[in-house]
């Protein structure tokens, strides 16, 4: 027994000795269309940058060398009514003012921008104030919107739309409400499932659509994705209609989970997933994050893309933890310069450089893949690109056997080994000496990768193999915005219709009819 013992452990050594390839398989099986990365507009507990607009100079626009294009502000509930200084408040830490100097650089630059209500006016709350009650006195009072203010709620969003508007920003999408589902000590409001649905069904078409067109409705974002928040939106056929995104946090419940699980219905009826907020290793002490933690949050970036995510926005834009520096130096020498780019703003442009715009196709890895696997892997394609993101988080470098659904004919390879700048995003040409359905490229040990392949289309048939088919059979038409956003099938303006041959075209809408 002991011979066999040893002598199967010998084999299995060699055999994982061996073991250097990774197979990868890619096929044209098309899921969701990526809208973009971004961050909350702050750098505190929702303290916006008032005029120091270095941060979003830095990440945001496609000729940064961080490319996000979604910002995410508070709508806070201190406005009550006519535009003046005294009702915004600008002398205290939650106003609008504060976000709009970023949020005016950051539509210059194409981006988009949405507005999250951490609560209503205290006013329209049971509690009276804006805060969201004393989780610790066991007599508090719920902080919830009255029921005889649902009325009054879409009303008020319309006057910080009226607002933004009035100092030159477009608000793209607002929200019900930061984390429903959570009771705090500092502004919040709580909803349930039941109370969402009731206030969207009865009163969401006060939401001003006709004097701020294109504007979207973002579901309540709950703490931890909570797939009844916006299963029970989107099962009602009139609260349907009115919503476009749904969304929610990461707390307590990884992307594979309850978000994959909301996505499902959200997929079926043409909704947006949106993942609103979360922070990787936020409660690190004295120091930046290991490169390890970087590639954790590589990994639930391309987590978030495989369970159907649409949008991916950070919390904070500034923290040691985050994408721009502090300037304090306790944190190391790398954040004690202000408004510097962080490793994980590096390990962000990954995705927001190359992914955004993108559509996911299917990939599928020789090895088990997912949550707290070694080896992560994605595929998307964007135009005439075919792009594969691969993780490693072992010390162990592979082989990494690609199996394309077209072919290509050059490549390039974007590398991040690590947290020193030189190590971050390194570019190489991948030689392709004729056009190939199958390769091999390096895989480095403890490794962010994406590879970016051009689609060799010189016969006219590359790109007509990826067509988007469903069990065989190509989809119907798609309809998306001038920024490249899936849009209802009924949108106001001009727009882009995908049709199924393949082609575009730009027509004009007005409701259903086609001009």
């Amino acid at each position: 027994m002991k011979q066999i013992f040893t002598t199967l452990f010998v084999l299995a050594v060699a055999v994982a000795t061996q073991a250097k390839t990774i197979t990868v398989t890619v096929r044209n099986t098309h899921y969701q269309t990526v809208t973009g990365f971004g961050a909350a507009c702050c750098d505190g507990a929702m303290c916006p940058f008032g005029t120091d607009t270095q941060p979003v100079s830095l990440l945001y626009g496609p000729s940064s060398k961080i490319g996000l294009n979604i910002m995410r502000m508070e709508i806070s509930p201190n406005f009550k009514g006519d535009i003046t200084a005294a009702d915004v408040g600008w002398d205290t830490p939650y106003d609008w003012q504060g976000s709009v100097p970023s949020a005016l650089i950051v539509k210059r630059r194409g981006g988009i921008v949405f507005g999250t209500p951490w609560s209503p006016p205290g006013e329209y709350k049971t509690n009276g104030k804006a805060q969201g009650g004393n989780t610790e006195d066991e007599n508090a009072i719920r902080a919830e919107l009255r029921e005889d203010c649902y009325e009054k709620f879409f009303p008020w969003l319309n006057t910080f739309l009226k607002y933004m508007k009035s100092k030159g920003v477009a608000v793209d999408a607002v929200s019900i409400q930061n984390e429903p589902d959570w009771w705090v000590n500092y502004s919040g409001c709580l909803y349930t499932p039941e109370q969402q649905l009731k206030l969207v069904r009865n009163h969401a078409h006060l939401l001003d659509r006709e004097t701020y067109p294109g504007v979207r409705l973002i579901s309540a974002e709950p703490l931890g994705f909570r797939p009844d928040y916006s299963n029970m939106l989107l099962s009602d056929p009139v609260a349907r209609q009115h919503v476009d995104i749904i969304a929610g946090h990461l707390y307590g419940h990884p992307p594979l989970g309850n978000m994959k699980e909301a996505a499902v219905l959200a997929a079926k009826y043409g909704k947006e997933v949106w993942m609103t907020e979360h922070s990787v290793s936020d409660n690190i002490q004295n120091r930046l994050p290991t490169w390890h933690e970087q590639l954790l949050f590589a990994e639930e970036l391309n987590e978030c893309m495989l369970a159907g995510c649409t949008g991916y926005i950070y919390w904070y834009m500034r923290a040691h933890w985050a994408f721009v520096s502090t300037g304090e130096t306790k944190y190391g020498k790398e954040n004690a310069t202000k408004n510097r780019l962080l490793p994980r703003a590096y390990v962000m442009s990954h995705f927001s450089k190359h992914v955004t715009g993108s559509t996911r196709i299917d990939a599928k890895a020789s090895i088990t893949t997912g949550t707290n696997s070694f080896f992560e892997t994605s595929a998307y394609i964007k135009g005439d690109s075919l792009i594969v993101v691969a993780i490693d988080t072992t010390a162990t470098p592979y082989d990494l056997r690609l199996k394309l659904p077209v072919k290509v004919k050059s490549g390039t390879h974007l590398l991040s080994t690590g947290n020193e700048t030189a190590n971050l995003c390194k570019s190489t040409p991948i030689t392709i000496e004729e056009p190939t359905k199958e390769l091999i490229v390096s895989l480095p040990e403890r490794s962010l990768n994406t590879y970016i392949f051009m689609i060799d289309n010189e016969d006219g048939t590359g790109m007509e193999e990826l067509q988007d088919e469903v069990n065989g059979e190509m989809r119907n038409e798609a309809v998306y915005d001038l920024n490249g956003r899936p849009v209802s099938s009924s949108p106001k303006g001009l727009v882009i219709e995908k049709r199924k041959d393949g082609t575009t075209r730009k027509v004009y809408m007005n409701g259903r009819n086609k001009r």
